[in-house]
């Protein structure tokens, strides 16, 4: 299993949006710190998932 770094940042409403810097363009949101966990680990497994598909290699 790879580890990634997620980025957290607040936006100006409160939402908590974070991203991962080495998986270009995946980037999620959440309401609080839990529901954006669930939602990044759910980003990241299908940006991996859409990189299988196209047998692209892993960052």
């Amino acid at each position: 299993m790879v580890n990634y770094r997620v980025i957290i940042e607040q936006d100006k409403d409160g939402i908590l949006v974070a991203r991962v810097p080495d998986l270009p363009g995946c980037a999620t949101e959440g309401k609080n710190r839990e529901e954006l966990m669930t939602n990044v680990k759910e980003a990241i497994e299908a940006y991996l998932e859409a990189l299988k598909k196209e047998d692209a290699p892993y960052p």
